[in-house]
């Protein structure tokens, strides 16, 4: 792993009086991380299956790091993308063109795609968004007197602008994760990039996600469905996800009460994810997980994109977060997983010696998905059909 010890003390120096216990608090979740043995690669059985090692350890944390699951030609492709992207964004919040004068990614798109934050804020933290899942604002660091008012902190919709995050949706390895974990029939949820600029990203609160299901009388631990975090340039103690390893067991758990009790916001028990570029993460959403500000020397961003057990999103009124709220019955949920069917045929143009993953729901279909530009221009607003739970 990177030494980013420097990048710590940078941390710590915005904590004014609270810098040594910021930094011991990195240092000592860094070393419980590393000895959790929930990291490793993709690991698969002689019949082709995930292995149970993984299964019963992501079962057990709520999460698994598979190490070096895209390849360094994959992360290259990402990365190459992500610049082209981010030349295309706006010269800042609200405007419609790039620097170049081009109108602006998602300019032409509806919904939520390219979210801003005031540099080192909690933007949700303490609000009523996201149905108020994030109760309690973490601490806002000044960011330095020549930082931009609005940074960069999520796009959404990412597998529309980025062939290389499409191709990264189907990699055949994590979509027989995903099938181990919710079943062969599994749907799709949500994608978009993390955007955590050095000395900018903003923090992202305490929380847990999932609305719908808390209180169903058939409550699992999978029943949100779960994210994967494929990792672009890495993940630190600093930069990176935070989480509550088993806390994906435990209902939903009153954040705002824990940290009044033990008077700290930096919870004992949690964890960062940290990763080398190439790591994909695996994290269940009831996982209690946050991100401090990136007051580091290093960005991450992260690509994210989530599935679900078909049973939680059936005929289920969605919570309405990552678009309307709808009823997802089976012709809505058809529609937004044909995305599924695409990526892996996107995926097989680039990757032409590899194994296609094999989706249950489309293994009969009469229509092959195919890969073009015709095909890609459908994929225009996609993200206002996501199964939003």
């Amino acid at each position: 792993m990177k030494n980013i010890s420097k990048s710590i003390d940078a941390c710590a120096a915005y904590y004014g009086d609270q810098s040594a216990d910021m930094k011991q608090y990195l240092l000592d979740g860094q070393a419980r991380a590393l000895a959790l043995p929930n990291r490793g690669p993709i690991r698969l059985t002689a019949s082709g299956d995930i292995h149970p090692e993984i299964l019963a350890a992501y079962s057990t944390y709520g999460f698994y790091i598979f190490e070096n699951a895209l390849s360094p030609e994959e992360v290259n492709d990402l990365q190459n993308d992500l610049q082209l992207m981010r030349d295309n964004f706006p010269t800042e919040m609200g405007a419609e063109l790039d620097a170049k004068g081009r109108p602006a990614l998602g300019s032409d798109r509806g919904g939520l795609t390219l979210q801003w934050a005031k540099p080192l804020s909690d933007p949700l933290g303490g609000t009523a968004l996201f149905n108020g899942r994030h109760q309690v604002k973490l601490f806002e660091p000044t960011a330095h007197a020549d930082a931009p008012k609005a940074t960069p902190l999520y796009l959404g919709g990412s597998l529309q602008y980025s062939d290389a995050c499409l191709r990264t949706y189907a990699h055949p390895q994590l979509l027989k994760m995903a099938a181990a974990i919710n079943g062969e029939d599994f749907v799709p949820f949500h994608e978009g990039l993390f955007i955590k600029d050095a000395g900018l990203g903003a923090a992202v609160s305490w929380h847990q996600d999932g609305d719908t299901h808390w209180d169903n009388p058939d409550f699992h631990e999978n029943i949100h469905g779960f994210n994967f975090m494929g990792q672009i340039f890495g993940s630190t103690a600093v930069n990176g996800v935070w989480v509550v390893p088993g806390s994906h067991k435990e209902g939903r758990i009153n954040i705002a009460e824990l940290i009044a009790t033990i008077g700290t916001e930096r919870l004992p028990d949690a964890v960062p994810i940290i990763c080398n570029p190439g790591d994909v993460v695996i994290n269940n959403r009831q996982l209690v997980h946050g991100s401090f500000a990136n007051t580091g020397l290093e960005t991450r961003v992260t690509a994210n994109f989530g599935f679900h057990p078909r049973a939680s999103v059936l005929n289920v009124r969605g919570a309405g977060l990552h678009a309307e709220a709808a009823v997802f019955d089976e012709a809505f949920i058809k529609h937004r997983a044909r995305l599924i069917g695409i990526a892996i045929a996107a995926r097989q143009q680039r990757f032409p010696d590899e194994t296609p993953f094999n989706y249950a729901p489309i293994r009969d279909a009469d229509d092959t998905p195919v890969w073009n530009e015709t095909v890609k221009a459908l994929l225009k607003n996609y993200h206002l059909m996501d199964l939003s739970i």
